[in-house]
Order: structure tokens, then C-alpha cells, then sequence
């Protein structure tokens, strides 16, 4: 089994900054592409920003230049530093990442609980 914890949430006002940290741990061989996804509720989860693994990250338009995702490959961890928020950036931020097991050896895709950041105006 293959665990995602995610971190770093809460309340900012707007132009305020987060750091949001996701940890995988479990029955890990390896690990692919990760990333942050984002739902408000009544919307659908929208892709924020991916890192595939020894490749550029890749941002939705509505975050670049304020967001960075980095990894930290030896702790299975991928972060994403927000800066510059808005009141529209309100969701809840669940982490994403596909992760190679131990037992089986094949790719599977796994999701955090989610983390909710609300920025006031």
C-alpha cells in the first residue's frame, strides 16, 4: 500500500504565501510524474502543476509565475510554494503521484486526502 500525506494548507489574505508538501510513503519502488490538483466545490479537479521525474515541471495558466512544484526525490516528497494568492486559488489541493509498488512492480496512480487553502480578499 502506498500512502500520500499532504501538508501546508490553511487561511492566507490575498498576496499572502503557502507551501504546500506532500510525502509518499508505503510499498514504493519508484516514482513517476507528480503533481497538485485543485477542486472549489461545484467545479471539477483542475490540474494545477506536474513533475515528471528528471523533466520540467508544467503549470495551468492560472498559476505561472506565481506557483513553483520542486520534488525532493530522495524523500518522496513533492512540494508547491504559492506566492502572490488569490481569492479565486480557494479549493482544496489534493496531491498526486504515480507510483511504482514494491509487491507488484506495476504503475498505479494514487491521491492525497486533500488540503484546503482558502485566501481571503
Amino acid at each position: 500500500q502506498v500512502q500520500l500525506v499532504e501538508s501546508g494548507g490553511g487561511l492566507v489574505q490575498a498576496g499572502g504565501s503557502l507551501r504546500l508538501s506532500c510525502a509518499a510513503s508505503g510499498s514504493i519502488l519508484s516514482i513517476g510524474v507528480m503533481g497538485w490538483y485543485r477542486q472549489d466545490s461545484g467545479k471539477q479537479r483542475e490540474l494545477v502543476a506536474v513533475i515528471p521525474r528528471g523533466i520540467d515541471p508544467n503549470y495551468a495558466d492560472s498559476v505561472k509565475g506565481r506557483f513553483t512544484i520542486s520534488r525532493d526525490n530522495a524523500k518522496n516528497t513533492v512540494y508547491l510554494q504559492m506566492n502572490s494568492l488569490k481569492p479565486e486559488d480557494t479549493a482544496v489541493y489534493y496531491c498526486h503521484a504515480n507510483v511504482q509498488t514494491r509487491l507488484s512492480a506495476t504503475w498505479n496512480s494514487y491521491w492525497g486526502q486533500g488540503t484546503q487553502v482558502t485566501v481571503s480578499s
